[in-house]
């Protein structure tokens, strides 16, 4: 299991009436209809997400395209997002002094 699915199965999941859907896989080399399934999804690129309502018309596209994309509710959107974010947070300098300890001591 990556760490991206064992994230996925920490978060609880709730219904949303929003599902947040990233295609993680590229689209040269797939069928034509799955193609024109993800182009009706508006997702044209590799990590790229986008917000649809949690229709049955979209869950059964979602369903064609399910080994191309990866669904996430919106409180585990909110989670990644936040988790990223402290990821990506600034941390203090690291300060580093390179004169030996006898010398600084004498100044």
């Amino acid at each position: 299991m990556n760490a991206f699915k064992a994230f996925k199965a920490s978060v609880p999941i709730a219904w949303s009436p929003n599902l947040y859907i990233t295609l993680v896989r590229g689209i040269p080399g797939t069928r034509r209809l799955h193609r024109r399934t993800l182009e009706a999804l508006r997702l044209r690129k590799c990590n790229r997400t986008v917000m649809r309502w949690n229709t049955p018309t979209v869950r059964g596209m979602l369903q064609q395209v399910k080994r191309l994309v990866v669904i996430e509710t919106e409180e585990m959107y909110k989670a990644r997002k936040q988790n990223l974010e402290n990821h990506r947070a600034l941390r203090p300098p690291l300060v580093i002094n390179h004169l030996p300890a006898s010398a600084s001591g004498s100044s």
